[in-house]
């Protein structure tokens, strides 16, 4: 089993080494183990946890969240339930930020659509009156 460092870790899953040991102090690496100069150092089995971590991480899951999802995985089978609902539980709050992304997408695309037709009239139409910017604002579809 091939041993990592701080430094490959970091390049590995592009993160500084101050987040990874911000992590492991906030509790989301418990499995973490120190070489006799007190290094951190990692194994293959971390890696798993590690991009666990990423992905908990990258979907905008607290901290103190994904730290007892952690320490679930380091008590084991029993805790399997408490995980499934976790996941189930994060699921469901991302595909309601993604469903809002997507709403926003579309209104800034819709937003885009006016300013462009606007920007293809020429100067005149381009010009900051009162009732062009209200146009744009209240998202007029006959300009």
């Amino acid at each position: 089993m091939a041993n990592y460092t701080m430094s490959d870790i970091s390049q590995k899953y592009n993160v500084s080494q101050d987040t990874i040991r911000y992590y492991d102090k906030a509790g989301l690496m418990p499995f973490i183990k120190r070489d006799a100069g007190g290094r951190r150092q990692f194994n293959d089995n971390d890696l798993g946890y590690i991009e666990v971590i990423n992905c908990l991480k990258k979907s905008g899951i607290p901290i103190k969240e994904i730290a007892k999802f952690m320490n679930w995985c380091m008590e084991g089978d029993n805790t399997l339930p408490q995980r499934y609902d976790f996941m189930i539980q994060q699921e469901k709050i991302l595909e309601n930020k993604i469903h809002e992304l997507e709403t926003q997408l579309a209104f800034l695309d819709g937003k885009n659509g006016i300013i462009n037709t606007l920007m293809r009239r020429g100067p005149r139409a381009f010009s900051t009156s009162l009732e062009h910017i209200k146009l744009i604002l209240n998202g007029a579809n006959n300009i």
